[in-house]
C-alpha cells in the first residue's frame, strides 16, 4: 500500500496530534453558527487554521448528526502547485495527517477513470494543501470513513459535474469543494468581491473564474451538478485574512456554505 504523507503540518496546522486535535475541537465549540440539517455538500475554505478555520468550523459543525452515517467523503479543491489539465485523482492507497491514516477508495476512483478529463497523478497531490487541511476537520467530524480526493486544474463545469455526479450516492457520502475567495486585494475591495462571488454562489453560478476563488472550476461544476438541483444552498459565514492577522493590504477572503 502506498501512503500520501502530509505535506503542510506544522505550517497551516498544528503536526503534533494531540495539539492538532485540539485545535479543531476548539474551533468547532467556538463557532456561532446554530446546527442545521446537516449538508450534503460544503464549500469550504483551506486557508491556515488561524486564518479561515473558524469559518471552515462553521460548515463542520453541521455534521455532527451525520457523523455515524457519512462512510464516504468527495473532497475536491483546485491544483495549487502542479498544472492539472482537468482533473488528477491519486494512485496512493491513504492519505495520512498528524491524527491517522485514511483509506481512499479506490472502487470510487475506478468508477471516475474513463471520465473525460480524469487523470491519475501522485504529484499533484503531494505539495497540494486545499485538501489536506480539510483532512483533520472530517477526522474529528466523522467516524470511520473513506476518501475520493480530486484535484482540479482547468476544467470544464460539465466534467466536474459528471465526477460529482457519478459519484454523488446517497446519504453516506459527503461531497466536500474546497475553496478560498478572493485572493491579495486591500481588506475593504476583498468584502466587495467577496460579496459579489457569494451572490454568484447562492445563485448557482457556473461561470466564477480565479479572480473570484482559487477553487473556482471546482465550484463551478458543483453548480452544473444534475444532483444539487432540488438542493438549497446556504452562506454560513465569510471573512478575510486580515480580520484574524491585522494586516488588511493583501488578503485572502474566505467563505462557507451549505448544500441540503
Amino acid at each position: 500500500m502506498t501512503n500520501r504523507p502530509p505535506a503542510v503540518a506544522g505550517q497551516f496546522y498544528p503536526a503534533d496530534a494531540t495539539q492538532l486535535q485540539h485545535t479543531v475541537a476548539e474551533l468547532l465549540r467556538a463557532t456561532s453558527t446554530g446546527e442545521r440539517t446537516p449538508p450534503k455538500a460544503m464549500i469550504v475554505p483551506h486557508a491556515g487554521y488561524r486564518y479561515s478555520g473558524a469559518v471552515a468550523a462553521s460548515a463542520y459543525r453541521q455534521l455532527a448528526p451525520a457523523r455515524h452515517r457519512i462512510r464516504r467523503v468527495v473532497l475536491i479543491g483546485p491544483a495549487h502547485h502542479v498544472f492539472v489539465p482537468g482533473m488528477a485523482v491519486p494512485a496512493a492507497d491513504t492519505f495520512a495527517t498528524p491524527l491517522g491514516a485514511i483509506p481512499v477508495d479506490r472502487d470510487a476512483i475506478a468508477s471516475i477513470a474513463d471520465l473525460p478529463g480524469v487523470c491519475v497523478s501522485d504529484a499533484a497531490h503531494a505539495p497540494e494543501h486545499s485538501l489536506e487541511v480539510q483532512l483533520p476537520f472530517l477526522q474529528e467530524t466523522l467516524d470511520a470513513f473513506t476518501l475520493v480526493p480530486i484535484v482540479v486544474g482547468h476544467c470544464a463545469p460539465e466534467r466536474v459535474a459528471a465526477v460529482i455526479d457519478t459519484l454523488w450516492g446517497g446519504p453516506e457520502t459527503l461531497i466536500v469543494v474546497s475553496s478560498d475567495l478572493s485572493h491579495f486585494h486591500a481588506s475593504d475591495e476583498a468584502r466587495r468581491r467577496d460579496r459579489a462571488t457569494c451572490r454568484q454562489i447562492l445563485a448557482r453560478a457556473t461561470t466564477l473564474d480565479g479572480d473570484d476563488a482559487c477553487g473556482a472550476y471546482a465550484i463551478n461544476g458543483l453548480m452544473q451538478s444534475q444532483s444539487t438541483r432540488s438542493l438549497t444552498i446556504e452562506a454560513l459565514d465569510t471573512c478575510n485574512s486580515g480580520d484574524t492577522s491585522g494586516a488588511t493590504d493583501r488578503v485572502v477572503g474566505y467563505g462557507a456554505f451549505v448544500l441540503h
